[in-house]
């Protein structure tokens, strides 16, 4: 089995993080090398900025200084964390990656997509997703959901029609990219969405 990198996107509340700890226990269960990650984040050097990028207290920092950090934090990530993993055969699988710049800096942020673009070769130097699976659900749930979980971040306290672009953006990149990206209905019970999930995955891995 070679490596592979998986990604999770989605607006906020859509249940990424859950999903990426199911997906891995699955993969681990069956034998496979499997490490989590995710964005901002990843290695103590983009978790810095991590800090930076969701907290409230930075509400005055700029749509072109937001799509750097982001890149930056990137950058390391890729370096330090997600190619080594890949070059040694592992399985990544990130809660989050570049769609999400595409989706909350690009379409909701309204940076220029030439920008964006040229920020992803810059940040992860070939470096993509082999599969990448975006959880789908209305903006104004996922915003219910986050909220029920703690003080809404920096991002979170964006108005809805910011997450409605990000949604937007999101299925639009999916019907861009088949070959790459599966939506995944995200409104269900969490077994219900692991379960589609797994089958995605089982598939690419050879376990089906």
């Amino acid at each position: 089995m070679k490596c592979l990198f998986i990604t999770l996107e989605g607006i906020e509340g859509c249940g990424k993080s859950t999903q990426l700890r199911l997906l891995r226990e699955h993969l681990a269960a069956r034998g496979f090398d499997v490490i989590t990650t995710r964005e901002p984040g990843g290695t103590p050097a983009a978790e810095a900025v991590r800090a930076i990028l969701l907290d409230p207290a930075h509400k005055a920092l700029s749509s072109t200084a937001e799509a750097l950090l982001y890149a930056a934090a990137r950058a390391q990530h890729v370096d330090e964390l997600i190619a080594p993993a890949l070059e040694a055969g592992k399985i990544v699988l990130s809660d989050r990656f570049a769609d999400s710049t595409t989706a909350y800096q690009g379409a909701g942020r309204a940076v220029f997509m030439e920008t964006i673009q040229a920020l992803h070769s810059i940040a992860t130097r070939g470096t993509w997703p082999d599969l990448t699976i975006i959880l789908d659900l209305p903006a104004a749930e996922g915003l219910k959901r986050a909220a029920a979980g703690g003080a809404p971040d920096r991002i979170e306290q964006e108005p809805l029609a910011f997450h409605e672009r990000v949604r937007e953006e999101f299925l639009r990149i999916a019907r861009a990219e088949p070959d790459r990206i599966t939506v995944v209905d995200a409104s269900r019970p969490v077994e219900a969405v692991s379960r589609e999930i797994r089958e995605i995955v089982d598939k690419r891995v050879g376990l089906r």
